[in-house]
């Protein structure tokens, strides 16, 4: 694609209006005192002279926070500078909990609708159930176009103990129904999913690795063990990764004492690394495992595949990892804030780096799980090329590359058959969602007295669908019989596995939609061998 001649000469004319602004400003000026600026200290300087004379008035602070953030952005990707708002966003999904009501929500012809009600929290306890319509908060509405996510996470979230008043709108339920809640810890899970899929092959789906991650896997590990699993699954699909001691002591459980897991390299670090190495005593050292993968597990996400691959212990299945090998250390400043540097690189115990350039920028960094797409490498893993300078050799003969994400021991291509940009529309645009949800609203507690189980084998998923399909029609979606066809399968089962979420939990979601996973499938087809 040509770029547009404006684009080629922007630069140009940027570098003459800036030499142009520091001649007149000059020449403006030539009568004022002569400002020097401090070697030491040029950024403070410069602020103070902006501060004091530019023109208008500025945001002394806004003007640091961008300094800050501009300056750590040039360093690499992952170096970056949070304000004490966005520090405290970043880290709740990693901390397990947060204060509020527990509710997951989307707004609906400007009216807020509960998606989902999280298990263990205030919502739960004081009654509320998904599908419900939330009119009024505190006595004064809490409906129209002012109404957006921002609003609704400030409105909702707060201090526990402290209360909320909320008026519900419940489908064929005459009149409103006034709920009180008490705002307290909301827990965030990182399990999303864990299930039998046979008589010996168990389902982890980990989705984070917070501060609770460990606990909940060894949990989940305990009642799957209990049922007979001998051989597991762990899936570490679009898992951006979290804590290094949790990824550390989860990768501990399935490898032998002695073991490397991963190692740091860095210039300023003392001794310059340190290594991690497997204790005794781990639960799943000896069984079939099998890790799944793809261009969003990333971190953490890497560090296990990496640990398990370089040392021969299970088979990776997927695709290649996004490739995130830089180690952050978090710095507070005086007023919340804080900023990450990045001090060292990860290693896997063959000697890999598992980091993916990132010389020419964030924006090409963040771009190039796209370009692996546009390349093919997402749909043949005949796409994928490493140079030889960064093969590296497991204790058992394998071959490894470093150089940017884990390449899975079985690749497995993105699965584009059934989905088309008729299908996408009606997911993208939260038809689908719309649609479950109202459906579920007069059919909830039908389908909990009938069971999951029965859901699971017997369900009508044809008028489902039917349903939806005709649900569209009247949202102006007209049918493309032909795109129908061809996505009838997946969307037959994404409806289902919709509707068993709010009507159950997560997990039964997941347990639907991983019967039509293509990944998943050739998981079990390999761990079969075993």
């Amino acid at each position: 694609m040509k770029t547009p001649r404006a684009f080629i000469y922007m630069p140009i004319a940027f570098s003459i209006v800036l030499i142009a602004g520091i001649w007149l400003g000059h020449t403006m000026g030539r009568d004022r005192t002569r400002t020097s600026f401090g070697r030491t200290d040029k950024i403070t300087s410069i602020l103070n002279f902006v501060q004091e004379q530019y023109v208008d008035t500025v945001n002394r602070e806004h003007l640091t926070d961008r300094t800050i953030a501009d300056m750590l952005q040039e360093l690499d990707p992952h170096s970056a500078y949070m304000t004490a708002d966005e520090r405290k966003r970043n880290d709740e999904p990693l901390e397990g909990n947060f204060e509020g009501i527990g509710v997951e929500f989307n707004i609906i012809s400007d009216t807020v609708r509960v998606m989902n009600v999280i298990t263990g929290g205030p919502s739960e306890n004081a009654g509320i159930r998904a599908g419900d319509r939330i009119i009024d908060v505190d006595d004064k509405p809490f409906t129209g176009k002012k109404v957006n996510n921002a609003l609704v996470m400030k409105t909702l979230r707060g201090k526990g103990g402290t209360k909320v008043k909320l008026t519900v709108k419940r489908a064929y339920v005459k009149g409103l129904i006034p709920v009180e809640i008490t705002r307290g810890s909301v827990p965030i899970y990182s399990i999303d999913a864990s299930y039998m899929m046979d008589k010996e092959t168990g389902y982890i789906k980990l989705s984070r690795f917070a501060a609770t991650s460990y606990d909940e896997y060894m949990q989940a590990f305990h009642k799957l063990q209990k049922t007979g699993m001998k051989k597991m699954i762990l899936d570490l699909r679009g898992n951006g990764g979290g804590y290094l001691n949790i990824a550390v002591s989860l990768a501990d459980e399935f490898l032998a004492s002695g073991k490397m897991i991963v190692y740091t390299k860095g210039r300023s670090v003392p001794g310059g690394g340190k290594k991690f190495i497997a204790t005794a005593g781990g639960g799943f050292e000896d069984e079939p495992l099998m890790i799944l993968i793809d261009e969003n597990s990333a971190s953490a996400s890497e560090i296990i595949a990496g640990a398990i691959q370089d040392n021969d212990r299970g088979t990776i299945i997927g695709r290649r990892s996004f490739g995130k090998g830089l180690v952050q250390e978090e710095h507070e400043l005086p007023d919340g804030s804080a900023f990450r540097l990045t001090i060292a690189r990860y290693y896997t115990p063959s000697g890999r780096c598992i980091q993916k350039p990132y010389t020419k920028g964030a924006e090409e960094y963040y771009q190039e799980e796209y370009d692996r797409y546009k390349k093919g490498e997402l749909l043949n893993a005949d796409s994928i090329h490493f140079a030889d300078s960064l093969k590296f050799h497991t204790p058992g003969g394998k071959t490894v590359y470093g150089g940017g994400g884990i390449m899975p021991d079985v690749f497995v291509p993105l699965d584009t058959a059934e989905r088309n940009h008729y299908i996408n529309n009606l997911l993208y645009h939260g038809i689908a969602r719309d649609y479950i949800l109202e459906y579920a609203d007069t059919r909830r507690d039908m389908l909990r007295k009938t069971g999951f189980d029965k859901f699971f084998s017997g369900f009508d998923t044809e008028a489902l669908l039917k349903g939806f399909i005709s649900y569209a029609e009247t949202k102006g979606y007209k049918t493309d019989a032909a795109a129908l066809e061809k996505g009838h399968p997946f969307l037959l089962n994404y409806l289902k596995a919709t509707l068993a979420r709010i009507v159950w939990d997560e997990e039964s979601f997941y347990r639907i939609l991983n019967i039509r996973d293509k990944t998943l499938n050739k998981a079990l087809e390999e761990i079969g061998k075993k």
